[in-house]
């Protein structure tokens, strides 16, 4: 871990004035990310460090370390079947440059059904149900209370159920380094709630598929207890799925015909 601190502002000047920014400041021969020297942070900080360190502005702790390299990892790709890699891989087999395949995936991304939606949705509906959360009112009440608001929808709460997984490995392994790492909080102990209240209920929904959290709601949850707001939980996810998508645009451009057909 770097252990050199410096001022957490800085400022470039431009030509026509000076820009303040506490995020980087660029010199002559010296480039400071967050008050740091960013020589002295190449080779000492992870990936997801210097993520979480751009974001929030301060070094993670080794647990909030390992959490984050956890949610960088889970979402670097779910196989050909997202819009947002059948649209990179649709503009690779084009020919068009690979940034130009990614940057198709990556605008695919955080709606409903292109990846990564469900996750600032999620932390609302978590974030709803921590604010009746008290001395009267338990997580397990307020996981009833949020349960019984979306009554005869026939939909799921967000970050709840997949089309293919009944149990999401990626949910459960992020659930899991979170309560071994000391790092549950409200977020993460109600979305367990809400969990095993819909596991109750799984008799009488008529959801035909799984109702355990799924990948945006365990980024959502650990999110929210990393004190993450919701915009930037789905960041990470985008920040997470940019490998993934110049890999199979590669695959598309090496591997397969140009402008070929694809069928979802």
């Amino acid at each position: 871990m770097v252990t050199s601190s410096g001022p957490k502002n800085a400022s470039a000047k431009t030509a026509t004035g000076t820009w303040h920014t506490a995020i980087t400041g660029v010199k002559p021969n010296n480039i400071l990310i967050r008050g740091y020297p960013i020589d002295e942070l190449m080779g000492r900080l992870s990936f997801g460090d210097a993520v979480y360190l751009l974001l929030v502005g301060d070094m993670p702790s080794r647990t909030v370390s390992r959490i984050m390299e956890a949610l960088l990892v889970s979402s670097i790709d779910h196989g050909a079947i997202p819009p947002s890699t059948i649209a990179a891989r649709t503009v690779a087999g084009t020919g068009a440059p690979l940034r130009t395949a990614a940057a198709a995936g990556v605008l695919a991304l955080g709606s409903p059904l292109g990846g990564g939606g469900s996750i600032e949705a999620c932390m609302r509906f978590l974030n709803e149900g921590l604010a009746v959360v008290g001395d009267w009112v338990s997580y397990d009440d307020a996981a009833r209370r949020l349960l019984d608001q979306r009554e005869g929808t026939g939909q799921l709460p967000p970050g709840y159920g997949h089309r293919i997984h009944k149990r999401d490995p990626r949910a459960a392994r992020l659930m899991q380094l979170a309560f071994e790492l000391e790092l549950e909080g409200g977020h993460t102990q109600l979305a367990r709630a809400v969990e095993q209240e819909l596991a109750q209920r799984r008799t009488t929904t008529s959801h035909s598929g799984g109702t355990s959290l799924n990948s945006d709601g365990a980024i959502a949850a650990v999110s929210g207890d990393l004190g993450l707001d919701a915009e930037t939980a789905t960041l990470l996810f985008t920040i997470s799925r940019v490998p993934g998508l110049v890999a199979h645009a590669l695959e598309e451009q090496r591997r397969q015909e140009a402008t070929r057909h694809i069928d979802p």
